[in-house]
């Protein structure tokens, strides 16, 4: 796989920099905020990449979960094609035909009611703190998170996430965020006040893991919720939109909640996010409380119509059944092999292979024969992969970690 050459992905025909003269680039002009490979990729198609040195990759975290239909999805890539020659962007004081369609789609799938668009998940997440306090009486403003959750990066996203490393160095943070233990009812029944208005998770945790709850974990937070007037908000940045095989990751558990948030893979790899919310609760983000310049702009909305449609279209929500199964018993049979895997876990096109020791030198080891993948939480192996990846892709991937692990296995 890592050896494959592909001469229409190579500088010549693409004008692109070499890797080290990229490299070269970014070391100059660019924010050293991001831990980077020295890589220059320049072309995708599907769960495949290539380098500006005509390297192949196996692409298992293709865009960070944003590209759930793999690099340059056929009817995204022609909705957007077609809306910017027609029209780029228009301000949210005018109606557009296609974000009232696409809101829609988005309500049909999941609750019902009404959206916000904006353009990632740290946005909406805001969107739906706001709305929560809003919503909500004057003297009820606390929200209650947990830990290892993860919902962003802007000071009240970063404020609601529970964990002390993102943090450090940029307090104080934003008041009226409560911090309970990932799993623990009593802990959350003892944190609800007068002062409380709602409570905001992660149906699977992410970036913290991929972490399932336990079971009966959700229905108790809903259970909660209502006996004390609260909101409960889904975070659904990373399970929305047939990650986890279904619609929404709150169909697994049969727990809906008051307001859900969205972004990443909604708009098929394009920018783009929103905030979910029942009729009844909309009205509390009125007119001039709340706003996103290019939230919903027509390209966005084009693309995440034909994102849900390519869904549909290529039964996709299926495949992500099949490809689930595959992982689960690679995986599995993986850990059997190896002493260092702790736990696997698999919800659709959410995996994550849990270890006892660090992860990192595996996404180094994997990267230099062909696949790319991530580690979370310092010990913990996170695919992402696209719902349209290949059974043939999916054991391929499975064969190169397993021959990267086995290794690590028997040297230790």
């Amino acid at each position: 796989m890592s050896t494959t050459q592909d001469s229409s992905a190579g500088t010549a025909s693409t004008g692109s920099l070499s890797s080290e003269a990229t490299v070269d680039l970014f070391s100059q002009y660019v924010v050293p905020n991001y831990g980077r490979y020295p890589i220059n990729l320049v072309r995708g198609e599907g769960s495949q990449v290539w380098d500006a040195e005509g390297k192949q990759y196996l692409d298992f975290f293709p865009g960070w979960g944003c590209n759930l239909l793999g690099h340059c999805p056929d009817l995204v890539v022609k909705a957007v094609q077609e809306q910017v020659a027609q029209l780029i962007h228009v301000p949210n004081s005018w109606h557009m035909q296609s974000q009232g369609q696409w809101a829609k789609m988005l309500s049909d799938r999941s609750f019902g009611g009404q959206a916000f668009f904006c353009n990632s998940g740290t946005e909406a997440n805001e969107a739906a703190i706001k709305l929560a306090r809003l919503h909500s009486s004057a003297d009820r403003y606390k929200i209650i998170t947990f830990q290892g959750g993860f919902h962003g990066r802007t000071y009240g996203a970063t404020s609601a996430t529970a964990q002390p490393k993102y943090h450090e160095g940029i307090g104080p943070l934003m008041a009226g965020f409560v911090y309970a233990p990932f799993g623990d009812l009593e802990a959350v029944k003892a944190a609800v006040d007068e002062q409380t208005c709602a409570i905001m998770i992660e149906p699977v945790q992410g970036e913290g893991g991929v972490r399932i709850p336990p079971e009966g974990f959700l229905q108790g937070l809903r259970a909660i919720a209502d006996e004390n007037n609260l909101l409960l908000i889904f975070d659904e940045v990373q399970t929305g939109c047939g990650r986890t095989g279904h619609w929404f990751g709150y169909q697994h558990f049969d727990v809906t909640p008051d307001i859900m948030t969205l972004a990443k893979s909604i708009c098929g790899g394009i920018a783009g996010g929103a905030l979910l919310t029942t009729a009844e609760i909309a009205p509390s983000l009125r007119p001039g409380m709340h706003a996103a310049t290019f939230g919903g702009n027509p390209i966005a909305a084009r693309a995440g119509i034909a994102a849900l449609e390519m869904i549909e279209r290529d039964n996709l929500l299926e495949n992500v059944a099949v490809l689930s199964e595959i992982f689960k018993q690679r995986l599995t049979t993986l850990q059997e092999e190896c002493d260092f895997i702790k736990e696997v876990r698999v919800i659709g096109m959410m995996i994550g292979l849990e270890l006892t020791i660090d992860g990192g030198p595996f996404v180094k080891a994997c990267m230099e024969q062909g696949l790319l993948i991530n580690c979370t939480q310092g010990n913990v192996i996170r695919f992402l992969p696209a719902m349209n990846l290949t059974e043939a892709e999916a054991h391929q991937g499975c064969d190169i970690l397993a021959e990267v692990m086995k290794q690590a296995n028997n040297a230790e």
